[in-house]
Formats: structure tokens, sequence, C-alpha cells
């Protein structure tokens, strides 16, 4: 329990400097390592196979795409927030924030739930992938293929 604490805390102090980072690189740097531990959380789970995932896609190849996007579009060219929207961002927290205070305020009764012995593994990931989820995967798959085609339309556009 207190290592689940630990990376639930350094989780959300990571999700926030990726919002409040000024540099879009730092924020981009925070994303990943917030990526990690949840990727370490996974390992706690024990779901190894999921934590690899997150490790070599989401921190991996995404974060590399989302560098790749960064240098495309030039941050330093990018004009400053308004107040404003600094104000409903902070309200939104904030009323996140008291969401979730009530939601722990309750008493909660938690049942252990049965895991199934293959759980996390390759064969269930690839069954539930493959069967449940395939139309989800095709369609994630075309998307990514049409942003990196529209990346390098873009690229190919400046010079």
């Amino acid at each position: 329990m207190i290592l689940f604490l630990i990376l639930a805390f350094l989780s959300v102090v990571f999700s926030l400097l990726v919002v409040t980072q000024r540099n879009v690189v730092h924020s981009a740097m925070a994303l990943a390592a917030t990526l990690f531990i949840i990727a370490v959380l996974f390992l706690t789970l024990d779901a190894p196979m999921l934590g690899v995932l997150q490790i070599l896609i989401y921190a991996g190849a995404i974060m590399i795409l989302i560098l790749f996007v960064i240098m495309l579009l030039n941050p330093m060219s990018v004009e400053a927030r308004p107040a404003a929207w600094w104000t409903l961002g902070s309200l939104g927290a904030g009323a996140l924030f008291l969401q979730l205070a009530g939601l722990l305020h309750r008493p909660a009764v938690f049942a252990e739930a049965a895991v199934p012995a293959s759980f996390g593994g390759p064969e269930s990931i690839a069954q539930s992938l493959f069967t449940d989820f395939a139309l989800p995967f095709e369609v994630a798959s075309v998307l990514l293929l049409v942003a990196i085609i529209g990346a390098v339309v873009l690229a190919q556009r400046q010079r």
C-alpha cells in the first residue's frame, strides 16, 4: 500500500508538471515520467505484459511522436494563454478535487476480486485485443497512419 501511495503521489506531481510547465519540451518529459510511473503501477498489479507495453508503446513510441510534433511546430512561436483560461482551468480542477474529496470521504467497502491466472499475460491480451476490440484496434492504427502522413505533409510544405 505504501508503494502505491508513493507512485500515486509521483504520478499526480508529474501530471501537474505536464500542464504547468511553460516549456513544452519539459512538459513532454514530465509526461514521459508519468507514463513510466504508470508502467510501474502495472508491474505492482502483477501485470508485467501491460507494464512492458506501457513503456514500449506510450513512453517510447508515442512520446517520440509527440516530440517530433513539438519540433515541427516550433514552440517558441506559440503565444501565451490569456488569464481567463487559467481561471477556468483552476475552477474545473477545484471542482474535480471537491468531487474526489467527497468520494474519498464516504466509507468504502471493497471485496476481493477473483483475478484469473492469465491476467495481464500475452495470451489474454491477444485474445481480448483480436476478438472484443478488433475494430477499435484497427481504427487506432488507421488514425496513427493518418497522423504520420499529415506530419510528413506539413513538414514538406514548410520546405
